[in-house]
């Protein structure tokens, strides 16, 4: 029984810590981590500091705010960079067979992918655009908040064996041919074909500060709320809420929920099971 007051000192001290150091990087450099749920963070920031050699919070705050590449370095961790292709496959199933129909109705179509990371989904997405013949219409907005993400999405190469495994998500999701139907094998790596880029526009955007920029048909921000806390979270739904036409659409990750948005009610869902609702008023 000793221990506890020592431990929870310890862990007070640490989040104070934390704190700080989140303080310091929004006011060095207009990045605000503070509404961050804290287990994420925690993670992110623990290996930051093994990368850096540094043993402790505050000695890592200080190389943070003096050494802009150690700040490049912790953004491209503290990101939401896990994705995959056709990563939600039961969501983009219900896109094609639900949503589609209703595109068709558009002559233009304007996307967003918020929290696109290193850009799988967008392909992902063109895909399904392409083989359902909407995408010489379509236009997407791919967005993220780290430039290093971006970077290796714009290239459209990733490592072939990766691509090669994402194949039964891809069937899953309604596809009828493959995936390779759409890159070339470069060494190890698959390119996707240049054309799947011509509609897209890569851009820096931060669902903290940042606001709506288009009214959409479609937003999809794929477990990038998950790390958020509940008021963050508010937030970046008021934003996709203002951000959506009448009878546009939202996809969110299978492990999210609408329970921290305020407009829940003026969604209906599409298809049971499936975090893809339609915006109803």
């Amino acid at each position: 029984m000793a221990v506890q007051p020592e431990t929870a000192t310890s862990s007070n001290i640490e989040e104070i810590e934390i704190k700080l150091l989140l303080e310091g990087v929004c006011m060095r450099y207009g990045y605000d981590f503070r509404e961050y749920a804290l287990a994420p963070l925690r993670r992110s920031i623990t290996a930051g500091m093994a990368g850096e050699g540094v043993p402790t919070i505050s000695a890592y705050q200080e190389r943070l705010l003096h050494d802009e590449a150690c700040m490049k370095r912790f953004l491209g961790g503290v990101g939401v960079n896990v994705t995959s292709m056709f990563r939600e496959a039961e969501a983009l199933r219900c896109f094609r067979e639900e949503v589609i129909p209703r595109l068709r109705t558009y002559p233009s179509i304007r996307i967003w992918i918020a929290g696109c990371a290193t850009g799988e989904e967008v392909y992902s997405i063109a895909i399904v655009l392409e083989e359902e013949g909407l995408y010489d219409r379509s236009r997407i907005y791919a967005t993220d908040l780290n430039e290093e993400s971006l970077a290796i999405a714009r290239t459209g190469a990733y490592p072939l064996e990766r691509i090669r495994a994402d194949e039964g998500a891809y069937a899953r999701s309604g596809g009828a041919g493959s995936i390779s139907d759409f890159y070339t094998i470069a060494r190890h790596s698959a390119r996707f074909q240049h054309e799947l880029q011509r509609n897209v526009t890569w851009a820096r955007h931060n669902l903290v500060s940042d606001g709506s920029f288009n009214e959409f048909h479609v937003i999809f921000c794929d477990n990038v709320l998950i790390y958020f806390k509940p008021a963050l979270q508010e937030r970046a739904h008021r934003l996709f809420y203002d951000s959506l036409i009448r009878s546009g659409y939202l996809a969110i990750g299978q492990g999210e929920s609408l329970i921290f948005c305020s407009e829940s009610s003026r969604y209906k869902q599409a298809r049971d099971g499936v975090n893809l609702f339609q915006k109803v008023q």
